[in-house]
């Protein structure tokens, strides 16, 4: 049987990849998945309106680690909207065709969604919330007894899940980029994974956090939780955010 990795990588090289809808002149796919209009939506503070200690760049990058032991301190609602703003915030929106955020994407396109499993967060219910980048909201989807232990199960069993204040579970809409890019989308997307995690790593260093990136997970289960297909979005990365340990 042939190496299935080694066929991916074959197979979404140039001279294998097809022409793209964009340029066979069919529409572009929204650029953020529908809003419910009956949903509970929770208002973030702006962006503009946080303060944050001030934190040396170089600083950040030497002092950064995965953390997974917490402490039982909970993040503010600011502090949260402000790391949801450092790792999708948008900057600029040339509807239909891309956006323009806090992390790069190829081609603008963005096609990701941030789902987040609250823990500790003063002024939110524990649950599952799905973040609207485009309005700066917070979207509550689940919020039922043993929702922690689904996402924690799903993510193999990591213990450190149940003990974060935030776990984010990042879904990619494949079709937003391969509407562009075609079968070469599928590489693109695992690189904009890593550019959306490093700016939560580096953002929480500026809060008193540290984050642990989760590559370790159940992708059907994962599904599952946050009712998608599995195909056409699928969880692409995951990641745990808690206060440091007090010494």
């Amino acid at each position: 049987m042939d190496n299935p990795g080694r066929t991916f990588m074959e197979m979404t090289r140039y001279e294998h990849v097809s022409t793209s809808d964009q340029y066979r002149g069919l529409p572009p796919p929204p650029l953020e998945k529908p809003v419910p209009g009956n949903g509970v939506f929770i208002l973030l503070p702006d962006p503009g309106t946080i303060r944050t200690p001030p934190i040396d760049l170089r600083s950040a990058i030497e002092t950064r680690r995965s953390l997974r032991h917490y402490s039982r301190n909970p993040l503010s609602l600011e502090e949260l909207a402000y790391i949801l703003w450092c790792i999708q915030g948008i900057a600029h929106v040339q509807d239909p065709y891309f956006t323009l955020r806090n992390v790069p994407s190829a081609g603008g396109r963005h096609s990701f969604e941030t789902y987040l499993l609250v823990n500790r967060v003063d002024g939110l219910k524990p649950g599952l919330y799905r973040y609207l980048a485009f309005s700066h909201r917070l979207l509550e989807v689940d919020t039922r007894f043993g929702i922690t232990d689904r996402v924690m199960a799903a993510c193999l069993g990591q213990a450190f899940v149940r003990n974060s204040a935030v776990t984010f579970l990042w879904t990619c809409v494949v079709y937003r980029m391969s509407w562009r890019y075609a079968e070469r989308a599928w590489r693109l997307v695992h690189l904009d994974a890593g550019h959306t995690c490093q700016n939560l790593y580096l953002a929480a260093e500026q809060i008193g956090c540290g984050a642990c990136a989760i590559g370790a997970f159940d992708d059907q289960q994962a599904a599952d939780v946050l009712g998608i297909d599995g195909v056409e979005e699928f969880v692409i990365y995951c990641a745990t955010l808690g206060k440091k340990p007090e010494d």
